[in-house]
């Protein structure tokens, strides 16, 4: 049997800028559903941090958003990592928008 070879027949690639704006999404989600959670386990009381750790997503996000628009706009990119990290970082920053909003009226 012949050995395959690998062939690229391609000059994309994927962007560092990309898949970090994809990692701070995913981490600012994980982050938001962890105070949740244990907000709820203490009743509803939730200490300053809590607050912080919302505030530090919520920057973290608006900072993701902007390296994936960077990123999406930028040639021989693969568009994955980029339209990705704009989704999560966009449901991360309506997340908190939606815990303020629920905060202020209940």
């Amino acid at each position: 049997m012949a050995r395959r070879k690998n062939y690229i027949f391609t000059n994309k690639k994927h962007s560092e800028k990309a898949i970090m704006s994809t990692a701070l999404g995913v981490l600012c989600i994980f982050s938001l559903i962890a105070v949740t959670f244990l907000s709820y386990k203490k009743g509803g009381e939730a200490p300053n941090g809590y607050g912080f750790t919302g505030l530090f997503a919520l920057i973290f996000s608006l900072v993701g958003l902007l390296l994936g628009g960077i990123t999406v706009r930028e040639k021989d990119m693969f568009k994955f990592f980029p339209v990705l990290g704009i989704v999560l970082n966009t449901i991360a920053i309506l997340g908190i928008g939606f815990m303020v909003y629920i905060g202020n009226y209940l």
